[in-house]
């Protein structure tokens, strides 16, 4: 029996555009009306979910920056795991003079070498603030949540993931969240330990636990949870290490997984 879902964000609870559909609204409804919880955990900082929890009206335990935060929708912050300083000037630093766009997240403010860009546009959508435009990113160092690099050239992230990695995997998470982001964030910070977080704020266990999710930074809450949902649009190697498959985020799959195989107890997807 499925007594909580823990739904991941882009890619997954909203479309494309990073819209929250009238569908989607309805079935979290009617989950609630079924006694059964919603969450959500995402790699955007609080300010990027709060217009969601707002229109879903959550006032649950959240996980922003992939549990690197923990928190309500009244302000008060249950758990928060910034960054390593040591680790996040040695990240910082590995990625200078390399052909990336710089992120840094502190004090739920998005800080960015550069306000240009398609990704700047959708994270001005996802964080729902506009970046404070900086190349010095010193004084932030102590306090990051969040630091991404961003970029449209794969190799040149994939390059610099597997030079930051064996230097620091040990005290942080580092991983793709999508094709073009390399995400750094608090070894705490990331969605298995995320989801055991938010399971045991609810009291429910996680083998009562569904999670849905559509990228690889979603397979740590995908695999501990007791029912692994993986979106349409996810990538096969994702869907292979979930135990049901629903519609993609265009087509409201978080909804048609709610009605489906939650609510109708068909967890063969």
């Amino acid at each position: 029996m499925i007594r909580l879902l823990v739904s991941d964000v882009d890619g997954t609870l909203v479309d494309k555009q990073k819209h929250l559909t009238d569908g989607t609204i309805a079935a979290v409804r009617r989950l609630a009306a079924a006694g059964v919880g919603f969450t959500i955990i995402s790699a955007r900082p609080r300010s990027g979910l709060m217009p969601l929890v707002e229109a879903l009206a959550l006032d649950a335990p959240l996980a922003a920056f992939n549990g690197g935060i923990i928190f309500r929708r009244s302000g008060e912050v249950i758990a928060h795991h910034p960054i390593d300083p040591e680790v996040a000037a040695g990240v910082l630093d590995a990625a200078q003079g390399e052909p990336v766009d710089i992120w840094v997240f502190a004090d739920d403010r998005w800080y960015a070498s550069t306000d240009r860009g398609v990704h700047v546009e959708h994270e001005r959508v996802a964080s729902a603030q506009e970046p404070v435009v900086t190349t010095d990113f010193a004084e932030l160092i102590a306090r990051a949540d969040k630091i991404t690099f961003v970029s449209d050239d794969e190799p040149v992230l994939r390059a610099l993931h597997e030079q930051i990695a064996p230097l620091y995997d040990a005290r942080a998470t580092i991983a793709q969240s999508q094709t073009y982001y390399l995400d750094v964030t608090a070894k705490e910070a990331n969605k298995g330990a995320g989801i055991s977080s938010l399971a045991e704020a609810f009291d429910v266990p996680l083998s009562d636990t569904a999670a849905i999710g559509d990228q690889a930074n979603d397979l740590p809450m995908l695999d501990r949870a007791g029912l692994a949902i993986a979106m349409g649009n996810a990538p096969q190697a994702v869907k292979d290490r979930a135990g049901a498959v629903t519609l993609a985020n265009d087509a409201d799959g978080v909804a048609h997984a709610i009605d489906t195989i939650i609510l109708k107890g068909d967890h063969t997807g």
